[in-house]
């Protein structure tokens, strides 16, 4: 008897599927001084649960590019080289790097929801740190202002995503998992 295996495209496939979701996410925001208040981040927290720490970071990188060359997935429906290299793009980038550290903190602590938030909250430091720091070099603010404007009205929404993500992103896995479309199963 003949068993269906997965083709190598298949996980290919489900990073392509959540770059496209945090594509599509990512455009609608609420602007609140320069940066806008968006669920992208949401999405970002969600999705190493579905796709572990590489292959999120590879889907956050394929978004990422997909804005560079003009697409408008960036918030605001914006696209293009210069919103990454403008005043905002720091936090753009800083995506990767909270996809990874999210990812590590779930890869790590698969079952331990407190360490798993404690990476969450670490990785959202490293985006806001690059963020702020591209955000001062860009606009020449200084701290003090870039801290008023991008981070401080961001943490609760930011801390109820993580929780929203820790609750969502366990069970998406799980029913992907029951209807064998996870990449891992």
């Amino acid at each position: 008897m003949e068993t269906k295996t997965k083709s190598s495209v298949y996980p290919l496939a489900m990073t392509a599927v959540m770059a496209a979701v945090i594509a599509a996410v990512s455009p609608f925001a609420i602007p609140i001084g320069p940066i806008s208040l968006s669920l992208c981040t949401l999405v970002l927290y969600i999705t190493p649960y579905i796709l572990g720490w590489q292959r999120g970071a590879v889907a956050t990188l394929v978004f990422i590019l997909l804005g560079m060359v003009g697409a408008p997935v960036f918030t605001g429906f914006a696209g293009g080289i210069g919103k990454v290299l403008g005043p905002t793009g720091g936090y753009i980038a800083g995506y990767i790097p909270l996809v990874i550290i999210t990812g590590l903190a779930i890869r790590f602590f698969p079952k331990n929801r407190v360490f798993q938030f404690l990476g969450m909250i670490a990785a959202t430091a490293v985006l806001y740190t690059l963020g702020t720091i591209w955000y001062m070099i860009q606009s020449g603010n200084p701290l003090d202002v870039a801290m008023k404007w991008c981070v401080i009205p961001f943490i609760p929404g930011d801390l109820i995503k993580m929780v929203i993500a820790m609750i969502a992103g366990p069970e998406l896995s799980n029913r992907l998992m029951k209807v064998n479309i996870h990449p891992e199963s």
